[in-house]
């Protein structure tokens, strides 16, 4: 809710006839799944203003501190009690049964603001709604004068609908700043979206330093040019410059710190056996010919994969061990996708391999590689994850599915006992064109719209309501063959994201497009002051 300097006396002279129109006010995305005013009067945040804290809630309690004061320029005081007086009050109960774990209750009064949650994850949470309850201004950077920083009295009861509510950020084929990443993160974190599957490598560039394997971005991270225009047009015309870039071990241990602050997972996908040209242009070996390859310069489907010789899989495995040690994420990605066997079908090392493994064909080949990845990571006490290809050949034991050719890989993983994550292209991929603008700046194709994205449900009537269990949540992808700036990412990530946290935490009976749209009126200024380069024209389009 947005309120001037003269609100708050209008407010507290509002009837009880009028808390049904106050209520449509309430701009917090994603929509709670309980929130209604009280008749009570509005509680306005000063520089007196003290928040307290109970148990392990000291953190979470600074850390609001810290969001609230660059736009109000209070320096409120944070204290160990929960003390009577006119304060915030942040409280953990760990034993609270009653609240899920990234759940909170968040009550207002005239003389205090209180969350309480079992975990510190839902006092973040928590946080998130209250900053959305107040003026937008509160997420300037700089401190912004006569406003008041009120909140009408109400109670709020809040959970998600899903455990996995995440992005997927391709870094491989445009190297992002580490600068937005974190930026991004934020962006996240105010959605209550908890993951953020960063996509390190690719055909066209090795992002991650691996310092056994110095030369994957030595090599690997740098192309001599890019693609200029789409890929489908002839010829192809390139740019004639050298793009690449990394990001050192210190680099990704304070991207991880960062984003667990801010309760997001950080999910690390490294790719195989395709899409590692990049790979194989640092280490020849991996390849399965005798051809030197240069790091790629084109998009699509690429030939050139790896081979599936034990020393390949244990070169991954020592790669993945690095990983393990920058990442505590419990899921790692392998990629899995999009692997021609065309190379494994004309090699006699692999098909040698095949016959001494009594396998019975090259997709076999691929299951046996996933399978190996699969029993590595497990041994290490993480969880596979990898693209619904990984299905092909047989599914490794503890593997999870992410189903992005549509949903039938994650319907048929779901109805093995296999968890899944639903990323299909026709909802969540948002490489798609979201306009039909004539000036729209190019894309890989479709059209995928805000109003598609918002009518989605993870969960499709082809399941059982115990295999149904097994959809952990949704993710949107932001792949970046034609997006080439953090700029870009945003304008093509949002507000579609935005819809995609409202799918992910909301329970289906809740959402309502026409009041997500209301909601994004306000949310879209908030967006302003935070320089988040959003799709403005989203709100005028109908889904096609």
């Amino acid at each position: 809710m947005k309120y001037s300097t003269v609100i708050p006396a209008i407010l507290l002279m509002a009837t009880t006839s009028a808390f049904s129109a106050l209520q449509k006010t309430i701009s917090i995305i994603p929509v709670p799944v309980s929130a209604q005013f009280t008749n009570h009067g509005p509680f306005t945040i000063t520089a007196e203003t003290t928040i307290g804290y109970s148990g392990k809630a000291k953190d979470k309690a600074e850390q609001l501190a810290g969001m609230l004061r660059p736009a109000t320029g209070f320096a409120l005081k944070v204290k160990p009690s929960l003390a009577k007086g006119q304060s915030i009050r942040l409280v953990l109960e760990e034993t609270a049964g009653s609240i899920p774990p990234e759940g909170y209750v968040l009550s207002v009064a005239p003389d205090r603001i209180q969350i309480t949650a079992s975990s510190e994850a839902g006092l973040f949470s928590g946080c998130q709604s209250l900053l959305q309850l107040l003026p937008v201004e509160i997420y300037q950077k700089t401190s912004v004068k006569n406003i008041h920083w009120t909140v009408w009295a109400m109670d709020i009861r809040d959970y998600p609908r899903f455990g996995w509510r995440g992005a997927m950020l391709d870094v491989a084929r445009y190297y992002l700043p580490k600068a937005f990443i974190l930026k991004f993160i934020d962006t996240l974190a105010m959605h209550k979206m908890n993951s953020l599957q960063l996509h390190l490598t690719d055909d066209q560039g090795w992002r991650i330093e691996i310092k056994k394997y110095p030369k994957l971005t030595e090599v690997g991270a740098w192309r001599k040019e890019s693609l200029v225009g789409h890929y489908r047009d002839r010829p192809h015309q390139f740019d004639g410059k050298k793009h690449g870039g990394f990001y050192t071990q210190e680099d990704i241990r304070e991207i991880v710190a960062y984003a667990r602050e801010r309760h997001v997972n950080i999910v690390p996908e490294i790719e195989m056996p395709g899409h590692t040209q990049a790979a194989i242009a640092s280490y020849p070996h991996l390849g399965n010919t005798k051809e030197k390859l240069p790091v790629h310069t084109l998009w699509g489907v690429n030939p050139n994969i790896v081979n599936a010789n034990e020393s390949t899989i244990l070169f991954f495995q020592d790669v993945l061990t690095e990983v393990l040690e920058l990442f505590p994420s419990p899921f790692i990605h392998i990629g899995g996708d999009e692997a021609p066997k065309k190379q494994w079908k004309a090699s006699a090392d692999a098909q040698s391999r095949i016959k001494a493994l009594g396998l019975q064909d090259e997709h076999e080949l691929q299951s046996y590689f996933i399978k190996r990845m699969d029993t590595f990571l497990a041994a290490k006490g993480r969880r596979l994850i990898g693209w619904d290809e990984i299905l092909e050949g047989g599914l490794a034991p503890g593997a999870t599915v992410m189903s992005w050719r549509g949903e039938s890989g994650g319907i048929k993983a779901a109805q093995m006992g296999h968890d899944v994550v639903m990323a299909p292209t026709t909802y969540t991929y948002f490489d798609y064109y979201q306009s039909l603008e004539k000036d729209r700046p190019l894309a890989i194709g479709g059209f995928l719209p805000l109003e598609k994205v918002y009518g989605y449900d993870p969960v499709t009537k082809s399941l059982t309501k115990e295999q149904a269990q097994h959809i952990l949540g949704t993710q949107g992808q932001i792949w970046t063959e034609y997006i080439s700036t953090p700029q870009k990412a945003e304008y093509m990530g949002f507000p579609r994201l935005t819809a995609l946290a409202e799918v992910a935490w909301t329970p289906r009976e809740k959402k309502d497009y026409a009041g997500f749209i209301d909601r994004f009126k306000v949310h879209g200024k908030r967006f302003d002051f935070l320089g988040v380069n959003y799709h403005k024209h989203s709100l005028d389009i109908v889904n096609q």
